[in-house]
């Protein structure tokens, strides 16, 4: 007897607002992922911990709102790239083949357009920034036009992720502070090896087609022992996010702050299946593991 066939999530989903839209419109929410927010949290949540962290809260609260606006649209930027790219890789995956692009629903010249808008609604989100900080931020398009290549040549481009994705973490201290420090350094770091771990748990859902079609992942790398993988990351990050914490507030009761991620990201690794639907849902639990840092940073950046 054959077992039923695992079912695979699309990457991209008619659901909520975008289901609303005209047919035409829905095709470039669902390239930028309109539809799945949780990319847009995993991209603002780094650089609202920092603001909180160097204590830009409550006088610099609205650039909250400009770091979350910059977030939906450069993550939307992001993923137009990525698809660009990617289109011939995307059509042969059974989970990215129904990607606007892949599926030839969108023609490359209207994706490049798309992709112009967005990056100009990024520049509007730039100019609201100190000059300082808008060096650090025009210094992370380097890695972000080479991500999308990391798959082809290396086994790990979820480290190369967390590289770019994390980055609004040192735009976000150096808007506060004017420069870096030894805590904003190590905040930076620990969100990296977050954002590897969760990324990895996210890869689990694509083993099978990225074997298939020769390209890397942290998750086809660690093989047997993704979830010793993902354990060591997430502590990790751990670590580094108490050493920003004792290098901004170097008290023991500071450091309790960390206890509810820690709890929440124990949880993922613990009850992580690694097939089926879980690793999607686990990867989607790090919006609430992102609010959790925030509130641990806002208490202690506000000591």
């Amino acid at each position: 007897m054959t077992s039923p066939p695992v079912e695979i999530t699309p990457d991209s989903q008619h659901r909520g607002l975008v289901a609303r839209l005209p047919v035409g419109l829905r095709h470039f929410a669902l390239l930028a992922r309109f539809d799945r927010p949780i990319g847009w949290w995993l991209l603002f949540w780094p650089g609202a911990w920092a603001i909180a962290l160097a204590g830009g809260i409550p006088d610099r609260w609205p650039m909250l709102l400009w770091f979350l606006l910059g977030s939906v649209a450069m993550r939307g930027a992001g993923c137009v790239y990525n698809d660009i790219v990617d289109r011939d890789l995307d059509a042969r995956v059974a989970r990215t083949a129904s990607r606007p692009l892949a599926s030839g629903a969108v023609s490359l010249k209207a994706a490049w357009a798309w992709l112009l808008v967005l990056c100009a609604i990024g520049l509007i989100v730039l100019l609201q920034l100190r000059w300082e900080a808008q060096i650090v931020a025009l210094s992370s398009l380097a890695l972000v036009a080479a991500y999308p290549f990391m798959k082809r040549i290396t086994g790990w481009p979820q480290a190369w992720l967390g590289l770019v994705f994390t980055w609004a973490a040192p735009v976000g201290w150096v808007e506060i502070t004017g420069g870096m420090s030894a805590a904003g350094l190590l905040l930076y770091a620990g969100a990296l090896f977050w954002c590897i771990g969760y990324d990895t748990i996210y890869a689990l859902q694509d083993r099978e087609d990225d074997a298939m079609v020769g390209i890397g992942s942290s998750a086809r790398t660690m093989g047997a022992h993704v979830r010793e993988g993902v354990a060591l990351c997430y502590a990790l990050a751990i670590a580094l996010w108490a050493g920003a914490i004792w290098q901004t507030r170097p008290e023991g009761i500071a450091l309790a702050a960390l206890l509810p991620i820690a709890v929440h990201l124990g949880w993922q690794i613990g009850t992580l299946k690694e097939d089926g639907a879980d690793p999607l849902v686990k990867f989607r639990s790090n919006r609430f593991a992102g609010l959790l840092m925030f509130a641990a940073c806002l208490v202690v950046g506000a000591g």
